[in-house]
């Protein structure tokens, strides 16, 4: 039974290890086989093996007194279970997509509205927003445009600055 305390202790430990060393069996496996194991011999995987292998041997053997074939037989299920699992949340893990960021040229066609008054010859400043976040750019235009003006964003000029044009009801 103390050997697969150990080997459960072992798995805890080892999955310690796994949050601040990840990736190092992949990249030491990584080409093996063709990837043939594709993350199967991740660290959090080979630990929820070895901690549930060891843990439910332990239960088994001490807790039941079925021997250790019973114990071995089960702690390898549950070992099995665990790691297919962990491998699971990690491969779910992996896939979670993040929206594109945005960038200047999304803000073409955007309304808005003119905080400093545009000259026809210089800058003003305008309020837009850019994927729900408020953005205050400098813009400029071909006509004066009053201060509280409605505008539309024709084209980008920088990361800071945008040409616009009011918008006429």
């Amino acid at each position: 039974m103390n050997w697969f305390l150990g080997l459960g202790i072992a798995g805890v430990a080892l999955l310690l290890f796994a949050l601040v060393f990840d990736g190092i069996l992949e990249g030491l496996f990584g080409g093996f086989l063709g990837g043939f194991f594709d993350g199967l011999l991740s660290l959090p995987v080979v630990a929820g093996f070895l901690s549930m292998f060891g843990f439910s041997g332990a239960i088994v053997w001490g807790g039941t007194g079925l021997g250790l074939g019973a114990a071995v037989g089960v702690g390898t299920a549950a070992g099995v279970a665990a790691g297919w699992l962990a491998w699971k949340f990690s491969r779910v893990l992996m896939r979670d997509q993040t929206d594109p960021v945005p960038r200047h040229e999304d803000l073409v066609g955007t309304a808005g509205s003119v905080v400093t008054a545009i000259p026809a010859d210089g800058y003003g400043e305008v309020l837009l927003r850019l994927a729900g976040h408020p953005v205050k750019l400098a813009a400029k235009s071909e006509h004066p445009v009053a201060r509280g003006a409605e505008i539309w964003v024709e084209a980008s000029l920088s990361s800071t600055s945008v040409a616009v044009r009011p918008v006429e009801r």
